[in-house]
C-alpha cells in the first residue's frame, strides 16, 4: 500500500535575494524579501480555498494574495495543470506533495521572475522541479529539472538556457540549479529555512551567481503584517529594482543584447 500524503500547511518565507555578476564587470547586489511555499495537494485534499487570515486572500484582493490563475496555464487547476504537464513529460510517479514556490500579490500586484515546483513522490522523496521563468516582456519559460530519479537535495541540476531575460546575457550556456532544505534551530524553535541557487554560465564559463533564501513561518495575520511592514509594496519594487540594476549595468558599459524572436511558450529540460 502506498503511504498517505502527509497534510502540510501554507508557508510564508522571510529571507534574501542576492546576486552576483562576475564579468565583464563586477557587479553584485542583494534585497530582503518575501516569498510563499504553498502545499497544493495537502490544500487540495484539505479543501483549504482559504488561508488562516483575511489579510492573505486566494483568488481575491488582500494586503497579500495567491491568484490561481497566475500560475500553470491560467485555466485548469493547478494540480491538474501540473500532473499533467508531468506525465506528459514522462513523469511518471511524482504522486506526492507540490509545493509551489512564488511571490504573492501585495495589494492587488505581483511579479514573479521565477517560480518554483517541487514535485514529491509519494514517500517524500523530490522526484522534479519545474522552474517557471518570466521576463519584463510579458513572455515566459518552463525549465523541468528531471534526472529521472530521485533528486537528492544539494545535488546539482542543469539546464541549457533557450529563453531570454536579461538584455545583459546572450542566450547560449546554460544553468545549474541547486536546492537545499534544513531544520535549524533559533530563538523561536526549530525553524524550516529554504535556498535556491542559480549559477549561469555562459560560452566562457561562470557569469551569474544567484541565491533565494527564507525561513519559513505559517501563514497568519502577523507574519503577514509583519513581512508587510519589512518590505512594503515589495512586488512593487520587483520591477523597479531589475530596472534599476539594468541601468547600473549600462552605465558602467556592460554589453547590450537585443532581445531575440521569442521562442513559443513550451517547456524544456
Amino acid at each position: 500500500m502506498r503511504p498517505e500524503l502527509e497534510l502540510a500547511r501554507p508557508q510564508l518565507c522571510l529571507g534574501l535575494v542576492r546576486h552576483t555578476r562576475l564579468r565583464p564587470r563586477r557587479h553584485a547586489f542583494s534585497y530582503g524579501m518575501y516569498f510563499v511555499r504553498l502545499p497544493l495537494r495537502s490544500m487540495a485534499a484539505g479543501g483549504a480555498a482559504k488561508f488562516a487570515t483575511r489579510l492573505f486572500s486566494r483568488n481575491g484582493f488582500g494586503l497579500m494574495a495567491f491568484h490561481d490563475r497566475d500560475h500553470g496555464d491560467g485555466q485548469q487547476p493547478l494540480l491538474d495543470w501540473i500532473d499533467g504537464l508531468l506525465r506528459a513529460e514522462g513523469v511518471a510517479d511524482a504522486d506526492g506533495e507540490v509545493w509551489l514556490q512564488t511571490m504573492p500579490r501585495v495589494l492587488g500586484y505581483v511579479f514573479n521572475p521565477v517560480s518554483f515546483w517541487f514535485c514529491h513522490r509519494r514517500d517524500g522523496a523530490l522526484r522534479a522541479v519545474l522552474c517557471d521563468v518570466r521576463n519584463t516582456f510579458g513572455e515566459r519559460h518552463f525549465y523541468l529539472l528531471d534526472s529521472g530519479a530521485v533528486i537528492a537535495y544539494g545535488s546539482e541540476l542543469a539546464a541549457r538556457k533557450v529563453f531570454h531575460v536579461s538584455p545583459f546575457c546572450q542566450v547560449e550556456g546554460g544553468y545549474r540549479f541547486r536546492f537545499l532544505r534544513a531544520e535549524r534551530a533559533d530563538g523561536s524553535g526549530l525553524a524550516e529555512r529554504h535556498l535556491a541557487c542559480i549559477d549561469y554560465d555562459d560560452a566562457s564559463g561562470p557569469l551569474l551567481h544567484t541565491s533565494l533564501s527564507g525561513r519559513a513561518v505559517g501563514i497568519g495575520a502577523l507574519s503577514v503584517v509583519g513581512a508587510f511592514l519589512a518590505y512594503p509594496l515589495m512586488s512593487f519594487g520587483v520591477v523597479a529594482k531589475i530596472h534599476w540594476q539594468a541601468l547600473r549595468l549600462w552605465l558602467r558599459r556592460v554589453p547590450f543584447f537585443s532581445k531575440p524572436v521569442p521562442p513559443q511558450e513550451k517547456v524544456t529540460r
